[in-house]
């Protein structure tokens, strides 16, 4: 298991780190001396909606288990046109119109298409549901994650990579903390492996990321990147926990088999997916 992960780890970190300087280098945002072009975050944003593929597929298994149904023919499209709001903005001459619009339309016409769905297939029963888990999915799935293309887009790709890693180093340091030294237990009634002495690993790591980033890139204060580990640390974490929620609920383990080591697709972006609206929302207050 450890093997896999570290195995799987690595190059899935050094295949991720390529695809974003290559998209910086490529529209011109991984460097000051060379114009910005639009669009941005291209291969990003083709990344994102192609991880939405398997991310809703895993997501339909654990909702089945529920007694629910999710319909993939809504919330695939409805998840992948929340997902690249902010790339589709950069094509408009006004951004906040266009993403105030597109996010009102999306998320009002998916709900109405839910309950046009629900209507057809099984009439009232289990509309609550039915519509509750597919609107949910979206949301978790397409809305949250936009927030990773538009930290690509409006602030580049070191902060993202900033973001990325301080929250994947913070679930690093937790397991790996957590496996050697950890006795007491975190949350035991939803993740029962977590430990307090993992949390505390966690916040380490992350924090030394954040550092190291600040002074390598310059994308904030050493002081503010502090803050920025330690509190990315914390959420981190209750991001992981809100995914190991539903897998409980759905009394499964991991979200599928697909990463070796690591589970599904929603294992390891459990994290940073839940945190990004976050992120972007800090950038935007400390790094304007």
């Amino acid at each position: 298991m450890l093997r896999y992960r570290l195995i799987f780890g690595t190059l899935m970190v050094v295949l991720f780190v390529g695809l974003i300087l290559l998209d910086g280098y490529l529209d011109g945002s991984l460097t000051l001396q060379i114009p910005d072009k639009t669009p941005q975050g291209t291969i990003l944003c083709v990344l994102v909606a192609l991880l939405a593929l398997p991310a809703m597929w895993e997501m339909k298994g654990l909702v089945k288990t529920t007694g629910a149904c999710l319909w993939l023919p809504v919330a695939i499209p409805a998840a992948v046109l929340l997902a690249t709001s902010w790339y589709w903005a950069q094509f408009s001459s006004s951004s906040g119109r266009f993403l105030s619009l597109h996010l009102a339309g999306v998320l009002a016409g998916t709900l109405l298409l839910l309950f046009l769905f629900q209507a057809r297939r099984y009439g009232t029963r289990g509309t609550i549901l039915n519509c509750g888990a597919n609107y949910f999915s979206i949301i978790y799935l397409g809305l949250f994650s936009s927030f990773v293309l538009a930290i690509r887009i409006e602030y580049g790709p070191w902060f993202l990579l900033l973001f990325i890693f301080t929250v994947k180093s913070s679930d690093t340091g937790a397991y790996a903390i957590g496996r050697w030294l950890g006795k007491h237990p975190f949350s035991p009634s939803i993740s029962p492996k977590k430990t307090w002495e993992g949390v505390m690993g966690g916040i380490f790591f992350a924090v030394v990321t954040a550092i190291l980033f600040s002074v390598f890139c310059g994308i904030m204060d050493w002081w503010l990147s502090i803050l920025f580990g330690m509190l990315f640390a914390l959420l981190g974490q209750l991001g992981d926990l809100a995914e190991s929620m539903i897998k409980r609920d759905a009394q499964q383990k991991d979200s599928a088999g697909h990463v070796p080591g690591f589970g599904g697709v929603l294992d390891v972006i459990d994290s940073p997916l839940a945190t990004a609206p976050l992120a972007y929302l800090f950038f935007a207050v400390f790094c304007r």
